[in-house]
């Protein structure tokens, strides 16, 4: 990856900045000379990432304390942010996480609803007036299991995640505990995303907001210790040691939030650093409706 360019004068919000990958989004981000907001559930893990990057770019680091698996944390860490940056030029969404048991967050909705979906519904959509003043890039970090929801491959091609609508009066009827399936439940939240993320793209472009998402490779992460199926796990940290760093699956997020080349790029979906193809679902108009409308009605009670 090129370097990350001057950003001087730019304010970041970056969540998920505790993480492996987030560490390195938001020390990159920070080091470039980024005003990094990092929205983090534990602020003492921020300290960790400021005593790595040192001054004077650990300066540049502020801490907004959310869980974003709460809908009133996101709206409660939006208004802090919006209170206190007129004008926001990069969001990265990337917190998100696997859970192997069905789980419901204190809203009601499905865990990977919540966090890997409704966290960055929420945040772009509540912070629509600094982003629109800073004419941002908006960065949502997916995975490519949206593409194929096996956890191991199969001989018969992929299997994508789907997104039926049709009777869904709400989000909580989502990932349901009947048939709970970990790896799809988590892919379709990562589906969702990448819808709705299409529709936002078309509705910022007036005002130059850009919106993208990416999956980063197979990142060594803590996700991975729970999609790694269960015969596999006592080779766990063999398999981790054969994947990307934290600091490889940063790079791609960095370079769509940062690169010069991508300006004006919008409602794209790369893996790793190629553009490429999403299941049709996301591409649908009446399906990206109805998700915008349910989910505005969910940070609307």
């Amino acid at each position: 990856m090129s370097p990350v360019p001057d950003l001087t004068g730019q304010v970041a919000v970056v969540t998920g900045a505790t993480g492996g990958m987030g560490q390195e989004i938001a020390a990159g981000l920070a080091r470039a000379g980024a005003h990094v907001v990092a929205v983090a559930r534990n602020p003492a893990r921020v300290d960790a990432l400021r005593s790595r990057l040192g001054a004077p770019a650990a300066a540049r680091l502020e801490v907004v304390t959310a869980d974003l698996s709460r809908r009133a944390d996101v709206i409660a860490a939006a208004g802090t942010v919006a209170a206190r940056h007129e004008r926001i030029h990069l969001l990265v969404n990337n917190a998100g996480a696997h859970f192997a048991e069905h789980r419901l967050s204190p809203d009601g909705i499905e865990m990977h609803i919540a966090l890997d979906y409704l966290a960055a519904y929420g945040l772009t959509t509540l912070l629509d007036g600094p982003l629109r003043r800073g004419h941002a890039r908006v960065v949502n970090v997916a995975s490519d299991t949206l593409n194929d929801t096996r956890q191991v491959k199969l001989i018969g091609g992929p299997r994508p995640a789907t997104l039926d609508l049709t009777g869904v009066d709400g989000l909580a009827d989502l990932n349901p505990a009947a048939g709970f399936v970990p790896f799809e439940a988590y892919a379709r939240a990562k589906l969702m995303t990448v819808i709705a993320g299409n529709a936002l793209a078309r509705a910022l472009a007036p005002d130059a907001v850009t919106v993208n998402a990416l999956h980063p490779g197979i990142v060594a992460t803590d996700i991975i210790d729970d999609l790694v199926p269960a015969g596999l796990r006592p080779f766990s940290g063999l398999i981790r040691r054969s994947l990307l760093s934290p600091a490889d699956g940063a790079a791609t997020a960095l370079r769509l939030a940062t690169d010069p080349a991508l300006a004006g790029t919008t409602g794209r979906y790369f893996n790793r650093d190629a553009e490429a193809s999403t299941p049709p679902v996301t591409h649908d108009g009446a399906t990206q409706q109805r998700l915008l409308a349910l989910s505005e009605a969910h940070f609307a009670r």
